[in-house]
């Protein structure tokens, strides 16, 4: 691998600078050009010198970015080519240009002072192909015949007029839409016929800059209308009235935007109402459990007072039980005592007797602990 010289290394910082910042140049000697170029095609940019003198050649984009430094490429596009380059010229490619690309592009050539070249480059955007679409609409004076040529796309706004069959060439009601950042136009021709002939047309022609010199034409044949059919039932609206619907109508880009708009404002309400009904459900899932651990935790309190009443009552029973069980027990005892003296005494009569050698003691009866 070869070591960088000083000089390719400084060049190189010099082109990375040229990529990152934007160029702030001002040059006394300026010349300008101006180049038409529709879109999609390949628009070439030539920037030749006369001196034969060593020097360098710039070109920079509308935006202030370095596309070619000499033969170097600075901005990482492939739409940018390099078509020639020698000692005293730069010719580069951009292909396929959009709207994008529209703007004031700069070759500068690096004398004492700076000579800047600049080249206004305008993108055309030829309109699509027309249509034509036809109503019938009553009036206090009976019947009209509402024709309406559409086209799209178009840079700068297209020429749309009416050629009749009898060879009169006339203009119709003429509204134009824009988008794109204002780029691109959408035209809508309305042509209002209170009676035609037999066989009658009314062909709708567009011209334009991209077209060179061509015409788009959208033909129409009266016979081709139902006489019969009422489109709209109501007096004809003047065009301040209907210029909404015709924009609508003339900018389907717009309808599916709108579409869009409405379906997303639909699914966030949707999904609104879903979440507001979960939480109202969640409360009351809350409420309920919280109802419920209430009534359980009374319903345990009076279980207990139940028991402890039940509890108090038997050890009452209990206690009066044993306290009469010790009454009765001691009574018993007392009456077998004196029943068994009784009975021993009336056996033993002559032990009634008393010896006269033994003294007289007094009869006691046995003692009793009450």
């Amino acid at each position: 691998m070869s070591q960088a010289t000083p000089h390719t290394m400084t060049l190189w910082i010099v082109l990375s600078l040229l990529a990152w910042f934007p160029l702030q140049e001002a040059s006394l000697n300026t010349h300008t050009e101006t180049l038409i170029v529709e879109e999609g095609q390949m628009l070439t940019l030539k920037c030749v010198i006369s001196q034969t003198k060593e020097s360098s050649l710039q070109w920079v984009s509308p935006s202030g970015f370095t596309i070619f430094f000499d033969k170097h490429p600075v901005l990482k596009n492939q739409k940018y080519q390099l078509l020639n380059y020698s000692n005293g010229q730069l010719t580069i490619s951009i292909s396929n240009v959009t709207l994008h690309d529209e703007g004031v592009y700069k070759c500068l050539h690096y004398t004492k002072p700076v000579k800047t070249k600049e080249v206004n480059v305008i993108i055309l955007a030829t309109p699509s192909k027309p249509t034509v679409e036809a109503s019938t609409i009553r009036t206090p004076n009976g019947k009209e015949v509402l024709l309406k040529c559409f086209t799209k796309g178009s840079k700068p706004p297209p020429q749309i007029t009416w050629l009749l069959s009898n060879g009169i060439e006339l203009y119709g009601e003429t509204q134009h839409t824009f988008e794109y950042n204002g780029k691109k136009c959408n035209t809508t021709s309305i042509l209002r016929v209170h009676a035609y002939g037999e066989n009658a047309t009314a062909n709708c022609l567009v011209r334009h800059e991209g077209l060179r010199g061509e015409k788009l034409v959208a033909p129409f044949r009266f016979e081709d209308l139902d006489p019969d059919s009422d489109s709209m039932e109501h007096s004809t609206p003047p065009l301040q009235s209907s210029q909404n619907a015709t924009e609508f109508e003339g900018n389907p880009t717009s309808v599916e935007i709108t579409k869009k708009k409405h379906g997303i404002l639909l699914l966030i309400l949707v999904s609104f109402l879903i979440l507001v009904l979960f939480i109202i459900v969640q409360l009351f899932i809350m409420k309920l459990r919280k109802a419920h651990v209430i009534w359980k935790r009374e319903n345990d309190i009076s279980e207990m007072t139940l028991e402890s009443y039940k509890s108090r009552s038997n050890n009452d029973d209990t206690a009066f039980q044993e306290k009469n069980g010790q009454i009765f027990g001691h009574k018993c005892g007392m009456k077998y005592i004196i029943t068994s003296y009784m009975e021993r005494k009336s056996k033993n009569p002559k032990e009634n007797v008393q010896d006269p050698t033994l003294k007289q003691e007094p009869n006691h009866l046995p003692e009793t602990i009450v």
